[in-house]
């Protein structure tokens, strides 16, 4: 048993005789009152999502999970092929695993996937990915005048994002994969 302080995204938490994967979480200090983690889980066995409230001193059942490096390789419907670089096993994880995060995969990233048994039951994409501009709309004359301008533009993947109007196409970029903003140039 472990304290809630040690719930992170990601990990595999025991509940009711069934594996949930920490989809969201908050610990949350109120003014007045104890303080509590409020969580988001998804069972692995039925893909149900739950949100369950727990007190700072209640403790909770983390399972073991062992992270591997692995590398993006391509999508095949709605299943994520991902390879193992130091025994080029692969594997593929479900679009619901992933979630938002699913948007920002493009081949040859390292993603870190947890895996209970074999089975994969999260993956953390890099905080920011580099990522080259394929569609920029020209800046018009006149646009910075009012001060932070952005505009849309669409990176190598499809995803579409707002950025700074001095952004062109072919330009290469880095992407907040937390807030999926526009970061810097590479």
């Amino acid at each position: 048993m472990a304290p809630t302080s040690e719930i992170r995204k990601g990990v595999v938490i025991r509940h009711q005789n069934d594996l949930f994967v920490v989809v969201d979480f908050q610990h949350v200090n109120p003014g007045k009152g104890a303080a509590f983690v409020r969580v988001r889980m998804k069972s692995l066995a039925s893909g149900k999502v739950i949100e369950i409230t727990y007190k700072t001193s209640e403790s909770v059942d983390i399972v073991e999970v062992e992270f591997h490096s692995m590398q993006y390789l391509y999508k095949s419907g709605a299943n994520f092929a991902f390879m193992n670089m130091s025994t080029y096993e692969q594997i593929e994880m479900n679009n619901d695993l992933l979630g938002d995060e699913a948007k920002y995969l493009k081949e040859g990233i390292d993603v870190v996937v947890g895996l209970y048994e074999g089975r994969p039951v999260s993956a953390q994409i890099p905080k920011k990915i580099q990522y080259k501009v394929i569609d920029a709309p020209p800046a018009v004359k006149g646009d910075s005048a009012s001060g932070n301008v952005t505009k849309e533009i669409t990176l190598e993947n499809g995803l579409k994002i707002q950025a700074p109007i001095f952004i062109k196409e072919g330009e290469e970029i880095l992407v907040n994969t937390e807030t999926g903003e526009y970061s810097t140039r590479a």
